[in-house]
């Protein structure tokens, strides 16, 4: 029996997947993913576009902040069954770069194996075109998959490249990817830590407002970044990488300083106390 493989550009599926929500691109920190309804979704596209097949896996590309420690978010879609994790990196203009030279060498490879009949491509990026052209003369069928309006998220010669083309409308980005109610800012949980003012003798007690600010920012938290960081937590120590980025200049605006190395150790010791605090009165 064929098989067929599902490759996802997570960098694309974000930026358009907000346009067609609202209208313009959003912040990463400022959406929510629903990542087992996406993975359902892609999988039962890939069933329509080859029924004959089998599904080998969905390959997930993205990019690491800081390294190659996974997101929270990441760590979430990586632990799902039939999910492969791919990374790329984020430079320090915060684009997205690697992606596209993993999704062609893993299209190419699996093509050139014969591991895989079909691809389901959900991409919009020009770079990957070559890595398509590839596995066709390998004599892989190639569905390419856009979010609505294609022409507009997707480069033409990719669209006239592939084999297929289908795009997915708003109702059903709407599924599994939405807007953050509630947007975690620096000043919102500045003015909890510091109301009602603290008694004379913790006022100037960096660690006292430290941890303040830690429990203000984790309760905050909707319940898919708490699974996200569990999940980052089986494979892993200490905070998720995105996450620490947001603690540092919280908790530094809440000393009015930046962090001294023990403090920022002293910050993490109270994320991690305070996300397992909440798990267990959720239980």
């Amino acid at each position: 029996m064929d098989r067929c493989a599902v490759f996802v550009d997570a960098g694309y599926l974000f930026a358009q997947g907000s346009v067609a929500l609202t209208g313009s691109k959003k912040p990463r920190s400022e959406l929510l993913l629903d990542a087992p309804t996406v993975i359902d979704e892609l999988i039962a596209l890939a069933y329509a576009k080859a029924p004959d097949c089998r599904i080998l896996r969905v390959y997930w590309y993205d990019g690491a902040i800081g390294g190659s420690r996974p997101t929270s978010d990441q760590a979430l879609v990586a632990n799902l069954d039939d999910v492969k994790l791919r990374l790329g990196f984020i430079n320090s203009h915060g684009q997205q770069k690697g992606v596209d030279s993993l999704i062609v060498t893993d299209l190419i490879e699996l093509a050139r194996l014969k591991s895989i009949s079909d691809a389901l491509l959900l991409s919009g990026d020009e770079d990957v075109r070559v890595g398509v052209q590839i596995a066709q003369n390998y004599g892989v069928r190639v569905h390419l998959l856009g979010i609505a309006p294609s022409r507009a998220s997707q480069s033409q010669q990719l669209l006239q490249e592939a084999d297929t083309t289908s795009e997915w409308d708003d109702r059903t980005i709407a599924t599994f990817l939405s807007v953050r109610e509630t947007i975690i800012h620096i000043e919102e949980v500045v003015t909890v830590v510091k109301s009602p003012a603290p008694a004379p003798q913790q006022a100037d007690a960096p660690s006292t407002m430290i941890e303040g600010a830690v429990k203000a920012f984790v309760e905050k938290l909707v319940e898919t970044d708490i699974k996200g960081i569990e999940a980052y937590w089986e494979t892993a120590r200490g905070v998720p990488p995105d996450i620490d980025r947001k603690l540092l200049p919280i908790c530094g605006s809440a000393i009015g300083r930046n962090l001294l190395r023990e403090e920022i150790r002293e910050m993490r010791s109270s994320f991690q106390r305070a996300v397992k605090e909440r798990t267990q009165i959720s239980n």
